[in-house]
């Protein structure tokens, strides 16, 4: 049984007022998520140099801005809204990172780096975001699910009890199916691209 006392629970609860239509509980709950949000976008940002145009706190008032112009979307819980601003955020870096490089004359572009979730070894690693991105799309052509698991996983950094809760499988599936795409990254990721 939730406690109706946990953040979590107030979560669960603006969000459903949020998907009944009403605006000022979208207002509540951004303070409650606002540091969640937060401290997910400064991992992704923590590899970056310093002054790159992108900063956690633009990540997550982008991120707020996409997050607001859903209006159809039925809020089911914490692990969903994160699950969804986990792609949002995913979303925004990508294109941030095409931008650029196409900003970028001749083609010879810097690599946008994310820093977190290990997807090679056993220490945290540097990711191309827009080679992430590309082998994620590979990956989602024959394995949606894995994905799924990945994007919220590594974006939104979601346990492995909320992606179970989003995608809808048990914890032992998220994480075989965690284990199996990280893997197929590890190969996809170092193989050069044609």
């Amino acid at each position: 049984m939730a406690d109706d006392q946990s953040p979590s629970f107030e979560i669960t609860q603006l969000l459903m007022a949020w998907s009944d239509g009403r605006r000022e509980a979208l207002d509540d709950l951004m303070p409650v998520v606002y540091e969640d949000l937060r401290r997910m976008a400064a991992g992704y940002m923590q590899g970056e140099q310093a002054g790159h145009a992108l900063q956690p706190t633009a990540l997550v008032s982008e991120a707020y801005l996409r997050l607001i112009d859903q209006r159809r979307v039925q809020w089911r819980n914490r692990a969903h809204f994160f699950g969804v601003a986990a792609v949002m955020m995913r979303r925004i870096l990508v294109d941030h990172a095409r931008l650029w490089r196409a900003e970028r004359r001749g083609g010879d572009w810097e690599r946008v780096t994310l820093t977190g979730v290990d997807l090679a070894g056993n220490e945290p690693s540097q990711v191309d975001v827009l080679a992430l991105h590309e082998s994620l799309e590979r990956l989602a052509a024959f394995d949606p699910r894995q994905e799924r698991i990945v994007e919220l996983r590594y974006f939104g950094g979601l346990t492995i009890e909320e992606t179970a809760e989003v995608v809808g499988v048990s914890d032992a599936t998220v994480v075989r199916e965690w284990t199996i795409a990280k893997a197929w990254l590890r190969a996809n990721l170092s193989t050069p691209s044609s």
